[in-house]
């Protein structure tokens, strides 16, 4: 029997306490733990490993950031989609799926004598839509947008809470354009990253530029042209980046981005491949000026990558304490004794028809209903008692700045309002 014993060296007592500090920190703040404490989300055996169940608080919060996401890439010019979560095994077979990536699908569906497969991913979906129709040079760039529930076979003891998991939504966009258009679009994106992950608190990133392997679809101009297009984004943005030779997909270069959370830890989200397969695959083309056929360049690109694992990474990069205008509630209403609770209610309401996510908790001594709303990690603690209640006001309370004093109702929603517009704690 052998048993396998890890080990540290340091060369000060000063590095090693930081170690075990981050380490320490690093376990506190571990989503599994948080998301059970909170009630965010689950994993149940009964369905299965690596599929997610989440919980109407971490549901509000992936609303918030669906909806946060669908409003920047409407704002940038793209349009949204929904596509089926299954397709005939043939369209996987046409993308190259089934002969490179086959081990990470789940088994076919004999269908009314047909084979069906669970999406791994969104790609070929959105090239169907382009090739409803016949494009002209005129169109480009044409930007689709999805967040696509895919479906990966993982092997259960590399499953990890919600950063490994076996269904899960990509953040998924395609860019179909000219290749004198290249630059331009991932510019585009590089800025489009930027703005989404700035609004959840990352502006620490690590990016790298991988260029053509070995083996390799596409001739070198194409590439060569390409690889200068994202040097020169890149430039233009004023990023600095590694360019790691030869490590790009078979079928074009491509940009990864890793953001940088509340302890320093890199985490791989973001990504943009230029791709000169997949439209050769399903022979899409367009007519250009002198109206022949020719093939556009196609770019994928995921901001967040997966929402399950995004969240993961937010639950740890604020230990579950998120900001007012991210949590899944904001404000708790408390009461002192049971009598002020038909006018907690009615703040309750108030609050809610304003558009601020609210809840009512009594049943408990006071200094027990605090403790519980901080445990829970609530921002805000409206406290009302006789006189609360005598003066239509609510004694407020912040788990970031402490005793906000008494406000009346509408300066409570004023403040509220405007912290959340200004990314703000109150």
């Amino acid at each position: 029997m052998l048993q396998r014993i890890y080990g540290t060296a340091w060369e000060n007592e000063e590095q090693l306490m930081a170690y075990l500090h981050f380490k320490e920190e690093a376990k506190r703040r571990d989503h599994r733990r948080i998301g059970q404490d909170l009630d965010l989300f689950s994993i149940q055996d009964e369905a299965g490993g690596g599929l997610v169940f989440w919980h109407p608080k971490g549901a509000i919060v992936r609303h918030i950031i669906e909806d946060t996401w669908k409003k920047i890439h409407i704002n940038r010019g793209y349009d949204m989609l929904y596509t089926p979560h299954v397709a005939k095994a043939d369209l996987w077979k046409i993308s190259g799926h089934l002969d490179f990536y086959k081990e990470n699908m789940f088994d076919q569906m004999d269908i009314e004598d047909e084979q069906y497969q669970l999406r791994p991913m969104n790609c070929p979906y959105h090239i169907l839509v382009y090739k409803r129709k016949l494009h002209s040079y005129r169109d480009f760039p044409i930007r689709v947008a999805e967040l696509g529930t895919v479906y990966r076979y993982e092997l259960s003891g590399s499953l990890h809470g919600l950063f490994r998991v076996r269904g899960f939504t990509q953040d998924d966009a395609h860019i179909f354009c000219l290749e004198d258009q290249i630059k331009d679009e991932i510019r585009g994106v590089l800025d489009l990253t930027e703005e989404i992950l700035l609004q959840f608190g990352f502006s620490r990133y690590e990016v790298n530029l991988s260029t053509r392997p070995e083996k390799a679809v596409g001739d070198d101009e194409i590439w060569e042209k390409a690889t200068c297009a994202l040097k020169d984004a890149l430039d233009d943005k004023g990023w600095s980046y590694q360019v790691d030779e030869g490590g790009g997909a078979f079928y074009g270069p491509k940009i990864d981005l890793k953001i940088e959370d509340a302890l320093g830890r890199k985490w791989q989200c973001s990504t943009i491949q230029v791709d000169f397969n997949l439209p050769q695959r399903f022979d899409i083309t367009y007519v250009d000026a002198d109206q022949e056929r020719k093939r556009p360049i196609m770019i994928h690109r995921a901001v967040l990558g997966s929402l399950e694992r995004f969240f993961g990474v937010l639950i740890e990069h604020y230990a579950g304490d998120f900001p007012l205008w991210l949590s899944p509630v904001q404000v708790r209403v408390l009461p002192v004794t049971d009598t002020q609770l038909e006018y907690c209610n009615n703040v309750a309401r108030e609050l809610k028809r304003n558009g601020i996510r609210a809840e009512v908790w009594h049943g408990e001594r006071l200094p027990k209903l605090i403790r519980n709303a901080e445990k829970q990690k609530t921002p805000l603690m409206a406290v009302v008692g006789a006189k609360e209640v005598e003066m239509q006001t609510v004694t407020v309370r912040s788990r970031f700045s402490g005793e906000l004093g008494t406000l009346e109702v509408d300066s409570f929603i004023s403040r509220i309002k405007d912290a959340c517009e200004n990314r703000t704690s109150l």
